[in-house]
């Protein structure tokens, strides 16, 4: 997972000093939005509204916006109700299977978007379970290497996590989709800072990608997050840790 790992880390610290913060709100509200919908707006008995919650926090969302994203989702307004999650597949530059999260009140208008980034970045939109097969969804806690050791983690392994992986500076803490809330509540309470704690695609395998395909690839990537109704991107690249720094600008 190096080159992965280490993108998602590089992504993360880019999200929170985005300059288009308002941007960056606006997909946060939604997601709250949904899961507030979808789940009930107690964060407590509902563990994707409390992660929405706990990444809008981190980008220093206010607490107004999203008390009011949650107001929305609990209520009984039209727009709430007409968002739906789509994912897309497709393939990038270098032959790297990607699947893009979306969350859309206006599926034609995000399938055009999304397939407008894929042709103008060199990659290629597919059907359906194209490319999914590829991916598992798993619980991601990153965790400051310089700060911890593998040893300070075992407390995520008694509590149900799958592994812990150190490597390019990442160190990460993999769970099971349903023992994810237990595994960050049980790190949090030994005192574990946490710098980034999500539900996401794990690919199974990864492609090793060249300097100049992998510059194609973050352009799309790029592109695809770039898009409103994206909410992540997930690929099976793997490409070393400087050429991502690179391509991160």
């Amino acid at each position: 997972m190096s080159g992965h790992s280490k993108w998602a880390s590089i992504k993360h610290k880019k999200a929170i000093v985005d300059s288009r913060r308002g941007a960056q709100f606006t997909k946060l509200a939604r997601a709250v939005t949904v899961a507030a919908r979808d789940g009930g707006g107690d964060p407590d008995g509902n563990p994707a509204l409390a992660l929405a919650i706990a990444k809008a926090k981190a980008a220093s969302m206010p607490k107004d916006n999203i008390e009011r994203a949650i107001a929305k989702g609990t209520g009984e307004g039209a727009e709430a109700a007409a968002i739906e999650a789509v994912l897309y597949e497709g393939y990038g530059p270098g032959g790297v299977a990607l699947l893009i999260e979306a969350l859309t009140d206006n599926r034609n208008r995000s399938s055009a978007d999304v397939r407008h980034a894929f042709s103008k970045h060199g990659g290629n939109l597919g059907e359906p379970g194209s490319v999914a097969y590829l991916f598992s969804k798993k619980g991601t806690i990153e965790i400051d290497p310089a700060r911890y050791s593998e040893d300070d983690l075992l407390v995520a392994i008694e509590a149900g996590a799958e592994d812990v992986s150190t490597e390019d500076d990442v160190m990460e803490v993999f769970t099971d989709p349903a023992d994810f809330t237990a595994v960050r509540g049980a790190l949090e309470e030994a005192g574990v800072e946490i710098e980034r704690a999500e539900l996401s695609y794990r690919p199974s395998s990864l492609v090793p990608v060249d300097e100049a395909h992998a510059m194609k690839l973050m352009k799309l990537i790029d592109a695809l997050e770039d898009l409103d109704d994206v909410e992540a991107v997930h690929a099976n690249f793997d490409v070393p840790a400087e050429v991502l720094e690179r391509a991160a600008g």
